[in-house]
Order: C-alpha cells, then sequence, then structure tokens
C-alpha cells in the first residue's frame, strides 16, 4: 500500500499560464523573476542542487520559455512538469480544490471597490450580527501594512479591522490579547454564517491575529484560522477518506477544504516547522495515508509582501530539507511538489499570479521523467487516485503508468 507526501510551495508559479491575458498577467514568472532580482541583490543564482536534480529548473525553463537563474544540474530522478490551472480564479480555494480533482468552474464573489470595498448594507448586518458597531479600513490592504496603518487605532477603539484583496476572501485582523483570539475567532464565524445566508460566493473569511504593542512591534503570529466554503463535490481527500485511508492535513491544509475530508490536523508555523510537522507524520503514519502540508510562507512572507531575496533564501532552505524528507520515504512512498497559484514577488500590486505551477513526483529509485504540459492541476488528483487505487476523478489525466513502469 502507497503513502504520499504532497507539499503545496504556496504562490509558486513557473510562468504565465495561457489565459494569463485575462488576468492582467502576462509577463509573471514568480520563479525566473525572484531569481533575477536574487542574483542583482546577492551577485549569485539562487542555489537548488536538490530541486535541480528533481527537474525543477527544467520545468520551470520550459514552463516560463526563459533560463531560470538558479543552478543545481540537470535532472536525475523523479517526475516532473508544469500545470495549468482550469479554474476561474486564481486563488487558493480553487488551486488546492483543482488539484484535489474538483476544479471552481464558477465565478467567486468578489469586493472590487479599493476604498469602500465592503457595501454599507452588508457592513450593517454584520454589525447586528456581531453586536459590534463598526470596523476599520474597509478596503484593499496588504495584511501587514493595515495592521501598521490601523493596529493602534484598533487597540483604542476596540473595532476589529476588515479588509479584502483581489481573492474572494473577507479578512479581518484583530489583537490577540486586547480583542481576544476566540473572540476574533467568532466574529469571523459569524460573518461566515451571513456571507453563506446572503449568497455573497465568497470563498474565505480569514481570521489574522496578531500581537504588539505599537506600530513598530505588531506582528502576525500563527493563529490564523481560514473559514471556507464546501468544496462543490467530493475532492481525493473525501474518496480517500471513505475508502478507509488516512489524510493528515499540516498547515492550513483543513481550512482549504473547510475541514472536509480530513482525519487529523496539526498546526505548524514557520517554515522550519511545517517541515518538521512533514517529516515527523511520514515517519508515523501507516500505508495508505496522504500527508498534506501547505508552505504558506512562500506566499504570505515573500510573494505578496514582494520580497524577491526573501523568496530565494527561504527556497535554498526548503532544497537544504530535502534531503531529509527522501530519506524519509519508503520504497511505496511518493513525494508530491506542486502550488496553488503564483504569487510573482516582483509584479506589480501584492496579489496572486495567473502562472503554471509545478508538478514533481519522486519515489525512491524513480527515473528522470519529463511530464510535460499537464491541462489541469487535477491530474495530480488524477494520479494520486491511481495510486490509491480509487475510482478515476470527473477531472484530470492520471500520468501514473509512465511514472511506475
Amino acid at each position: 500500500m502507497a503513502r504520499a507526501l504532497v507539499m503545496v510551495i504556496d504562490g509558486f508559479g513557473l510562468g504565465a499560464a495561457p489565459d494569463a491575458e485575462q488576468f492582467s498577467d502576462v509577463g509573471a514568472n514568480s520563479f525566473a523573476n525572484l531569481a533575477d532580482a536574487f542574483f542583482k541583490e546577492k551577485q549569485r543564482p539562487v542555489h537548488l542542487p536538490n530541486l535541480a536534480q528533481l527537474g525543477l529548473i527544467s520545468a520551470a525553463s520550459s514552463a516560463g520559455n526563459r533560463r531560470v537563474n538558479a543552478t543545481g544540474g540537470q535532472p536525475s530522478s523523479g517526475a516532473y512538469g508544469y500545470a495549468a490551472e482550469i479554474s476561474s480564479g486564481k486563488d487558493t480555494p480553487s488551486g488546492h480544490w483543482e488539484m484535489m480533482g474538483v476544479p471552481v468552474l464558477f465565478d467567486w464573489g468578489y469586493f472590487t471597490d479599493k476604498s469602500n470595498s465592503f457595501p454599507e448594507s452588508l457592513l450593517q448586518q454584520i454589525y447586528r450580527k456581531t453586536g459590534i458597531e463598526g470596523c476599520l479600513g474597509n478596503c484593499h490592504a496588504s495584511g501587514t501594512t493595515i495592521i501598521a496603518q490601523l493596529g493602534e487605532q484598533h487597540l483604542s477603539s476596540g473595532l476589529p479591522i476588515c479588509y479584502t484583496s483581489g481573492d474572494s476572501v473577507f479578512q479581518i485582523a484583530a489583537h490577540e490579547q486586547n480583542f481576544g483570539l476566540e473572540n476574533l475567532y467568532r466574529y469571523c464565524e459569524q460573518v461566515r454564517e451571513l456571507l453563506s445566508e446572503l449568497d455573497l460566493n465568497i470563498g474565505r473569511v480569514i481570521a489574522r491575529p496578531f500581537i504588539g504593542n505599537d506600530a513598530s512591534d505588531f506582528k502576525r503570529t500563527g493563529n490564523r484560522r481560514d473559514y471556507s466554503v464546501l468544496p462543490p463535490a467530493p475532492t481525493l481527500l473525501d474518496k480517500l477518506t471513505d475508502a478507509g485511508g488516512k489524510v493528515i492535513s499540516i498547515g492550513k491544509i483543513a481550512d482549504i477544504y473547510a475541514h472536509q475530508g480530513i482525519s487529523e490536523k496539526y498546526k505548524a508555523t514557520g517554515l522550519e516547522a511545517l517541515v518538521d510537522c512533514s517529516v515527523s507524520q511520514l515517519q508515523q503514519q501507516p500505508d495508505n495515508s496522504l500527508i498534506f502540508t501547505n508552505l504558506v510562507n512562500f506566499d504570505q512572507d515573500f510573494g505578496h509582501r514582494r520580497d524577491p531575496v526573501g523568496y530565494g533564501e527561504a527556497l535554498e532552505y526548503f532544497d537544504s530539507r530535502l534531503p531529509e524528507i527522501i530519506a524519509t520515504l519508503t520504497a511505496d512512498d511518493y513525494l508530491v511538489l506542486t502550488s496553488d497559484h503564483g504569487c510573482d514577488p516582483t509584479w506589480h500590486g501584492s496579489d496572486h499570479t495567473r502562472e503554471f505551477v509545478p508538478v514533481m513526483f519522486f519515489n525512491p529509485g524513480m527515473a528522470a521523467i519529463n511530464l510535460g504540459q499537464r491541462d489541469t492541476f487535477a491530474d495530480i488528483g488524477a494520479t494520486l487516485a491511481d495510486l490509491f487505487k480509487l475510482a478515476p476523478l470527473d477531472y484530470g489525466t492520471s500520468f501514473l503508468n509512465k511514472i511506475t513502469n
């Protein structure tokens, strides 16, 4: 019986997708553009010997049709390619749901007004439902920027900070001690209920707790919580757990799938802790288990914050941990590396970018296999369904026979 460890390098694109023009993202390339900025700052390429041997740089060069300023050698083992997205958006739920076989083929609801993002009628209903009269923000904003701008006013007024972005989200920031973490969660749950009752089709309500005494030291904590709507159909996670397998969520995976199809969940804060937890679960979990990790820091700390050098350093750190991960795999285990969307740290604004994502499968002893371009992220889920001997999913084409023969 097989096991798989799926690690999502959140916000890691390999070049503008075929439909990037519809998203104003022609020219976006998270990997190649950050590597160029890294080289300019550090006077050396990003060094990724382990990811390169698994085919990342080769896949990225093909996807973006350009040389990537990264070193590490040629592919020596593992299947590598890149995939386009068929979901209508470039957001976290769409990317994750599609990779597990359920693309989002409808349009999410969005708050498009940049300065008065939430309609007054909606805000009044939120005030009545939560019992808190008023909020701060009500705009499109970066999460770190808005707490620096409004955090002190939040502390003095007690009002939550409500904001959004180019994604289908309603985000709420509040101080863990002064406002209270449980109060923030309850407020978010009430907003989630209201948005669903009003059928606004908003993908996520996100709790963004922070700590600190003033603008000089406000800092978001690891107690973020996402309140997502349910996927519109059963995903691979549901099918595996229904068949008696296990799905282990690490990081924000459980929140993304609204806790549906999840057997166990583990929170971890920071890239090091997320990798540590993944290795630990790989050592413990039985056969017929899918360990599913979201490496949020690439997107949250470097992509959205437009920090290409930090992004490159984080990639090098992750690369340095790969030998440890690979050494933990047994003969029947697979390591899967992919992403949910792009988040080019050199791009204008601070939103996600519509890009190809990596599709990399590794099993000990596997030869190097070029998968080329895949037409949907759902090929990942279809291949995993095949690996776990489940019925084929409605979307995606398995390439298991290509990597096992």
